[in-house]
């Protein structure tokens, strides 16, 4: 008998030692800042699968992987609000100038987006490409972001229905307004999208063709999105003279249309313009007090970048590139272009970082008064020929806000952040192009430069809004929170250190002191180095029906 007793307890020490671990991940000794702006606590965080199980003391837990955060900080993975990895995340899914800030959610579809698309917009991609190439095997935005998962990318991805997609498939860039009937086959896209899982619907107002949509189509679409819980997001129709009634016309729709509304990169663009932020927040706020849900998103530089066909009169932009394309060929008209080029800021200020041409690529990172004295010509003129040379819009960048404007958004409790550029990695095909640094400093600067070194908001603040706010803006389901059930985007960083590199000159330096980042529970970035994991997921808006 005491055979058998010692033979079943031999067994049970042996049992015993085959025990699986009690998680997959255990993050140790960390100071948790949970998304919710809160004050932060040392804990450990345990994770199993691609779920937070446990937030507290592990001590006498195992896990498979196991990571020592002792002095680091904890934080949920930060939503980039504005991004532009559409093409970038095609050619290299490891989406590393974000990862590296701890960018675990790209949130794409600035007025455009990646569907739908009919016939001729696919060939229209196809015939814009420049330096990075491939097949659009998708045609609806659904397919598009499903494609990204399949194919592998590290973050998350997400994007709203684009106005300027939605008008186009139906309108071409047509500037009139849709008839009854095309307006209900626009409104049938959005209700598409927003059951593939599209945030909601979005608009560029100071794009053609989205410029053409008035504020009653707006709404229209607006209140499709609205049906299935979405927002609607706008880069609105003036940042600078027309700030203030751009900000009404979108308080306007989301009261019309009974939505949740954001205004894109938050700016009061041009030194006569700086004063008027106070009253963009005045506007806001009251219409907050009355019950509105609006917020607002914002990048952390003084310069913006969009095409430098914006500085040509509104005439010769109409119809899209190829019309502009077609009038430079009219002597008259194209004098009459250069006659009325209007820079948002000096020439000198209006720096170039992006040619389809070869050609012009040692013009990469001068400005268009640079370029201009060397081929001894008006800055007005170098603007139209350069246009016509590269039969682009050429990417350039702005100097035209107020670093205390900056400092003023940052601190506003309801402005998260974005970058406004695409995710890349710093070799190969990207550096064929310059881009401006928010593509790699965006969100490290809230963390280094405006929390730390200028104390404008503290750190479990600007986590929050870099957080637990977006998410909570778009109603994602369990993302934006360090807590049990939510899912596993976990970053980790030192918070003395956290510091951006870019610069204007030299923008592809990635920023430093994220060391670990883990997306849907797999760890992405390893002690600084990217381990190459394909762990990001579609995910899909408040709106989604599964096999939509």
């Amino acid at each position: 008998m005491i055979k058998n007793v010692s033979f079943f307890v031999l067994v049970a020490i042996l049992l015993a030692g085959c025990s699986q671990p009690d998680y997959d991940v255990i993050i140790r000794h960390g100071l948790v800042y949970d998304g919710s702006g809160r004050p932060p606590v040392q804990a450990d965080v345990g994770i199993r699968g691609d779920t937070i199980a446990f937030i507290g003391d592990l001590s006498d837990k195992t896990a498979k992987e196991e990571y020592d955060a002792t002095g680091q900080a904890v934080a949920p993975g930060f939503i980039n609000m504005l991004s532009w990895a559409t093409v970038s995340l095609i050619e290299d899914g490891r989406s590393q100038s974000d990862i590296r800030q701890g960018v675990t959610l790209e949130v794409m579809g600035e007025g455009s987006s990646m569907g739908p698309l009919n016939e001729a917009m696919k060939q229209e991609i196809l015939a814009n490409q420049t330096d990075i190439k491939y097949d659009v095997n998708w045609t609806t935005l659904g397919e598009y972001l499903q494609m990204l998962e399949d194919k592998g990318v590290s973050t998350n991805v997400a994007s709203f229905i684009g106005n300027a997609t939605v008008r186009k498939n139906i309108l071409g860039n047509d500037s009139r307004k849709p008839t009854p009937a095309e307006l209900e086959q626009m409104k049938a896209l959005v209700r598409q999208a927003m059951e593939e899982g599209a945030m909601g619907i979005s608009s560029s107002l100071i794009y053609v063709p989205s410029m053409y949509s008035d504020t009653q189509e707006l709404i229209e679409l607006a209140k499709v999105a609205a049906e299935y819980d979405g927002m609607y997001i706008s880069h609105i129709r003036g940042e600078a003279h027309t700030l203030l009634p751009a900000v009404q016309e979108l308080i306007t729709i989301a009261r019309e249309a009974g939505i949740w509304a954001e205004i894109y990169h938050l700016k009061a663009s041009e030194k006569p313009n700086w004063g008027k932020l106070d009253s963009v927040i005045a506007l806001v706020e009251a219409a907050q007090a009355a019950g509105l849900h609006i917020t607002a998103d914002t990048y952390t530089y003084p310069a913006s970048s969009t095409g430098l066909n914006v500085v040509l009169p509104q005439w010769a932009k109409d119809g899209g590139h190829d019309s502009t394309m077609a009038r430079f060929k009219d002597p008259v008209l194209r004098q009459r272009a250069i006659n009325e080029v209007r820079f948002t800021c000096s020439p000198d200020s209006t720096l170039l970082v992006g040619f389809r041409n070869p050609a012009l690529r040692k013009y990469i990172g001068m400005s268009v008064g640079q370029i201009a004295r060397e081929r001894g010509i008006s800055p007005e003129q170098a603007v139209v020929d350069l246009i016509e040379e590269d039969d682009s819009r050429i990417q350039a960048v702005y100097f035209t806000m107020s670093e205390s404007n900056i400092r003023k958004k940052i601190a506003l409790p309801w402005v998260s952040f974005c970058s406004d550029a695409g995710s890349y990695t710093n070799e190969g095909v990207f550096l064929k192009q310059s881009t401006h640094p928010r593509a790699y400093g965006s969100f490290i600067r809230v963390l280094g430069k405006y929390s730390r070194d200028e104390k404008v908001i503290p750190l479990e603040e600007a986590i929050r809004k870099l957080s637990y706010l977006p998410a909570t803006n778009l109603k994602l389901k369990r993302r934006g929170l360090l807590a049990p059930g939510y899912y596993a985007d976990v970053v980790v960083f030192d918070p003395a250190t956290v510091q951006d590199h870019a610069t204007f000159a030299e923008p592809h330096q990635y920023a430093t002191g994220v060391s670990n980042v883990w997306v849907n529970g797999i760890r992405v970035l390893q002690d600084g180095q990217h381990t190459g994991a394909p762990a990001g997921r579609f995910i899909k808006g408040p709106g989604y029906r599964q096999g939509k």
